[in-house]
């Protein structure tokens, strides 16, 4: 395809209560070859003045491929008219060069409430559709435009919630006053340009994720709209985790690090995060709540979340040393408990491991452990078996997936890492993001060499998914470095994605 293709433009006049508004929205196909790129609409109305309209993100398509869309709002006053009739042709900037999707240097035109256009060669297209499953939607609405086919016999979305094991099957339902029923608009259906609108809706329910394609029969032909054999597909959002070892109040700028901590959560959206070394003053072992590093953290974020600590040890002669939990979502059946032989509170391998389960919208009930363990010569060995065991007991039907997240003090490829992959019980996820190929032969194919590939990977902290789990990664990403929010330890954050 060239690098930049119009696939429809939408013209509509709205006349209600509130005004009179005209609507444009361009919907367009680009070829991704560059992170830093612009993609503008340049375009003029009746008035012969030419804007430039910047265009958006709006999802990815396919490897290198991506829809993006320019919408505007117009509305009517005794100062300012509309727009009415347009002309316009998309223009993308990339790495010095400047490509045009001008309708071949002649420019497009959209009539004013004239409805849609499509610009592409497509048959049937799906128009308006959404790019997620927003909270708390329960019925997708699917609009399909079927270009010069105005006597179509059939419609029909054929889709799916859980990847195709289960489809179903909704017809979709040709109006002609469309346009007036859903804008008080006097655009025609068909319009001008032959483009017919059909609707259907999509009872998804509580379902996570959707994917569907939409087929038109006519003459006894079938022609598809299947997103380019890619099928369409919106989900809700994932589950946001974060680790981080916070370095026992160690830290240089201490207070401004526990700031960038709060702001990374806020602005990633994390769900529920798992943190190491927490402290708060020893205080004759009674410690001190307002010092605690979970607490300063959690009272800094824009709206508080759930949060369970507990604390192991001593630290540094001067704090109760231990991990903790903060959520989102409400924590189910909170608990701490020793994984160490030794109870001792001056002793700093004296380990306790925090857990709660968490009920995630859409995904079902996680149980989560925050766990900083000793190193291998220091009881690592035991401490990951009682570990393992305690989860094991916390297992039910009603738990969709375990996770063990934090620092667990055995670097990638060591033998305590060894010990992790022959329990044949949890993966490592980061791995599993980020090199496939590597996790497949250290976790799937039992490969002989695979502490070769870890070789220069020095990683401490982990999220380890049971393997029975019902949740795969989407994405992981190494945080709290020079190029996002700066140092905040001495150890780097871990921030990864789930999805059923």
């Amino acid at each position: 395809m060239d690098k930049l293709q119009l696939l429809y433009v939408e013209n509509v006049i709205t006349r209600k209560k509130s005004g009179v508004q005209q609507t444009l929205n361009f919907f367009m196909r680009v070829e991704n070859i560059s992170h830093d790129k612009r993609i503008d609409v340049v375009w003029a109305g009746e008035d012969g003045v030419w804007q430039t309209l910047p265009a958006s993100y709006h999802s990815k398509l396919e490897y290198a491929q991506e829809y993006w869309q320019a919408q505007a709002n117009f509305q009517l006053s005794p100062a300012k008219s509309l727009p009415g009739n347009i002309q316009f042709g998309l223009r993308y900037q990339a790495s010095g060069a400047e490509y045009w999707d001008n309708n071949q240097g002649r420019n497009y035109s959209s009539q004013a409430d004239s409805g849609i256009m499509i610009a592409c060669s497509a048959p049937v297209l799906n128009i308006g559709f959404a790019n997620k499953l927003d909270e708390g939607k329960k019925n997708v609405p699917v609009t399909v435009a079927v270009d010069k086919f105005t006597d179509a016999d059939k419609i029909t979305v054929h889709w799916s919630t859980d990847n195709w094991r289960h489809t179903h099957k909704t017809q979709c339902y040709f109006k002609r006053n469309y346009w007036d029923k859903i804008a008080l608009s006097n655009a025609r259906n068909p319009n001008q340009y032959g483009a017919a609108i059909w609707k259907g809706w999509l009872r998804v329910g509580q379902a996570f994720r959707l994917q569907y394609s939409i087929s038109v029969e006519r003459d006894g032909q079938i022609f598809w709209d299947n997103n380019y054999g890619k099928n369409y597909s919106l989900s809700r959002e994932p589950l946001k985790i974060l680790i981080l070892n916070l370095h026992c109040y160690q830290e240089d700028n201490q207070d401004y690090k526990f700031s960038q901590i709060a702001k990374a959560i806020d602005e990633l959206n994390v769900d529920v995060v798992c943190l190491q070394e927490v402290a708060e003053l020893w205080n004759d072992g009674a410690g001190d709540w307002e010092s605690n590093s979970a607490k300063i953290i959690n009272d800094r974020l824009a709206t508080l979340y759930h949060i369970y600590t507990d604390w192991s040890h001593l630290g540094f002669d001067k704090y109760r040393e231990g991990v903790a939990i903060l959520s989102k979502f409400p924590l189910i059946k909170p608990d701490a408990k020793y994984v160490s032989s030794s109870h001792d509170i001056y002793s700093i391998h004296s380990r306790k491991v925090v857990m709660a389960q968490i009920k995630v919208p859409y995904i079902g009930r996680v149980n989560v452990f925050s766990a900083h363990l000793s190193w291998w010569e220091n009881g690592f060995a035991e401490q990951f078996k009682s570990l393992c065991e305690w989860a094991e007991a916390k297992q039910s039907a009603q738990v969709s997936a375990t996770l063990l997240c934090g620092d667990f003090n055995i670097t990638a490829g060591s033998t305590g890492y060894h010990l992790v992959v022959d329990s044949h019980q949890y993966d490592d996820q980061y791995l599993s993001a980020n090199s496939q190929g590597v996790f497949e032969k250290i976790f799937r194919a039992s490969d002989p060499y695979w502490q070769n590939y870890l070789s220069d990977d020095y990683r401490i902290d982990y999220i380890f998914l049971n393997k029975t789990s019902e949740l795969k990664v989407t994405s992981a990403r190494v945080l709290f470095t020079e190029q996002d929010y700066g140092r905040v330890s001495d150890h780097c954050g871990y921030f990864m994605t789930f999805e059923p």
